[in-house]
């Protein structure tokens, strides 16, 4: 799946099938369903990828500090651009899976 496959899904009603359940997490908080997604996120604590999804989720959130932990924990630096530039970032991440 391409970048731009994946936010044509974005339009559908459910989030696309044989796709890392990662991706399925910045579809569910593209589509505003935030608990969704952070239920990805809490799904394998202590992995990388889904520990820097969590930074990003709580920091959607408006939680700065738990979104530094989070951070910390997937030894990623705090992201300074745009949540949408994050998301982006992270969809393009989460593809190469």
């Amino acid at each position: 799946m391409t970048y731009s496959e994946f936010k044509a899904s974005l339009q559908h009603p459910e989030a696309p099938q044989g796709v890392h359940e990662l991706l399925k997490a910045l579809w569910y908080d593209a589509n505003q369903d935030w608990e969704a997604a952070h239920e990805v996120a809490q799904s394998n604590e202590g992995s990388k990828n889904y520990d820097r999804l969590h930074a990003y989720l709580h920091r959607k959130e408006g939680d700065n500090w738990n979104a530094q932990y989070w951070y910390t924990r997937a030894k990623a630096k705090v992201f300074m651009g745009t949540l949408q530039e994050e998301w982006e970032m992270l969809v393009n991440q989460f593809l190469a899976l």
